[in-house]
């Protein structure tokens, strides 16, 4: 994660209800959230949702998580 930082620093690991964390990426301005699972082991990174700021504020799609 400290890479992922480097490279993104808007980046912020997040743990959902599942027990698993994901990445959150602040994207065009902050306007939207991509939420992703990197598997860094197989260099593979899965979207999960892409948010606007108001719908990641509700914090519903944890719980889908």
């Amino acid at each position: 994660m400290v890479d992922v930082r480097r490279t993104f620093p808007s980046t912020d690991m997040v743990k959902v209800s599942s027990g698993r964390q994901v990445i959150v990426f602040n994207v065009c301005g902050n306007e939207f959230r991509l939420i992703v699972a990197v598997h860094f082991d197989r260099q593979k990174v899965f979207i999960l949702r892409l948010l606007s700021h108001a719908e990641y504020s509700k914090e519903n799609w944890k719980a889908e998580l």
